[in-house]
């Protein structure tokens, strides 16, 4: 089957435009543990320091970082998340659960997220109607986008 010319209308993949560059969520993740401020960025993160300029100013221009001055001379800034930042924090927690399950050893993780009852936070995908945890196999997609089904573009 050949390549359709635009492909599926999907949020992951606009949020991942966002978000999905090498780098971005690592910010978000330094931001959010409160480490906002440049020189903390680049040691945290290791990325280029022009990169991750670019990534530091897309993601202001998002909506997802704010940033106010500091300091004024040398004049230096304090990245910290906006409401919609905040509202991916579940994913980073999300990712890094998985990372442990599936990519360390669970005796070799590099950090342990506590909830504020004292216990280790550990994410779930629950329904908010029925409370009852996400499976795979309790999911029905009903694509909204026109001219789409599940398995890909429908005839014209």
């Amino acid at each position: 089957m050949a390549a359709t010319k635009d492909p599926r209308p999907c949020s992951i993949a606009d949020t991942l435009a966002l978000v999905g560059e090498k780098y971005s969520l690592l910010v978000l993740r330094e931001v959010c543990l409160g480490n906002g401020r440049f020189d903390q960025l680049v040691r945290n993160i290791g990325a280029p320091r022009d990169v991750l300029s670019t990534r530091l100013r897309r993601l202001v221009d998002a909506g997802i970082l704010t940033k106010r001055v500091y300091s004024e001379r040398p004049q230096r800034f304090q990245y910290r998340p906006t409401q919609a930042g905040l509202e991916l924090e579940p994913v980073l927690m999300t990712l890094m659960a998985w990372g442990d399950r599936h990519v360390r050893q669970d005796d070799d993780r590099p950090m342990v997220i506590e909830h504020s009852c004292g216990n280790e936070l550990l994410p779930e995908v629950t329904c908010r109607a029925c409370g009852q945890t996400v499976r795979h196999e309790d999911l029905t997609a009903h694509p909204q986008a026109p001219g789409w089904s599940v398995s890909g573009p429908t005839a014209a």
